[in-house]
């Protein structure tokens, strides 16, 4: 079969990936601390080892979106008039420690809330104090949180404790020589990859009662929605050419 087909499928298949991202784009443009996703494409035609899909297309035919990256450029900075909500102006994220899985995923969203966590009493030496039957004494303490049980992490890395809506230690912000590429896990949260670098201390300015506003552009991701529709189309016109011409091929025999 006329090769054409199967770059018109991908064609209209990647667009459709395109499409998506520009729709989670708008759909979150009032949404604080989100960070808008720029569609990445590559010509498969140059890397042969590849295929947008292998099990059903051949490999090397049309082009494949690669990745949908974060642009992490900040935008306005609503005041919330929330203790516990903060911004970043600048560069850099919070760090997020969940004590579950022991996973640490930074993010720009700072709207935080308090959660409680046990923690063991020391005592004046710093030695777990333990009660008439050896075992250590429990104490109930607030700590900063995201909304999902992930706590705040400080800029010395450790637990921020809260008492009367006050962080009592600052809030860390932390930053990476290459932000590119970073894995999105979902709830705005990022991990990131080897060629991100080390993590080290942002020069960002932590602005308390605010949030960063979406980065969503409307007016170009409105645009961009457009040119996938018009460039699905013209991939399922291309379909619908090949197979005219395959059709008066056929008809000369």
């Amino acid at each position: 079969m006329d090769m054409s087909f199967y770059t018109a499928a991908v064609g209209a298949q990647q667009q459709q990936r395109r499409l998506d991202v520009h729709g989670n784009n708008i759909a979150n443009v009032n949404t604080y601390g989100f960070t808008a996703k720029k569609p990445v494409f590559m010509a498969l035609m140059n890397d042969f080892m590849r295929g947008a899909d292998a099990d059903e297309l051949p490999r090397g035919t049309g082009t494949f979106m690669i990745a949908a990256d974060s642009t992490f450029r900040g935008t306005a900075y609503p005041d919330t008039k929330r203790d516990l909500d903060y911004a970043i102006e600048g560069d850099g994220f919070f760090a997020l420690w969940d004590p579950t899985s022991g996973e640490y995923s930074y993010t720009r969203d700072g709207s935080f809330i308090t959660s409680s966590y046990e923690r063991e009493v020391l005592d004046l030496d710093g030695n777990p104090e333990v009660d008439e039957d050896g075992n250590p004494v429990m104490e109930m303490v607030w700590y900063l949180s995201d909304a999902m049980g992930r706590f705040v992490l400080s800029d010395e890395g450790r637990l921020i404790e809260v008492t009367d809506k006050t962080a009592t230690l600052p809030i860390g912000i932390y930053d990476f020589v290459n932000t590119n590429g970073m894995l999105s896990t979902g709830d705005n949260r990022f991990i990131p990859i080897e060629k991100n670098g080390p993590v080290q201390i942002g020069t960002g300015k932590l602005v308390k009662g605010h949030l960063l506003a979406s980065n969503t552009d409307l007016g170009t991701e409105l645009v961009k929605v457009i040119e996938a529709q018009r460039s699905f189309s013209y991939a399922l016109k291309m379909v619908q050419t090949s197979d005219e011409i395959e059709t008066t091929v056929n008809n000369l025999r």
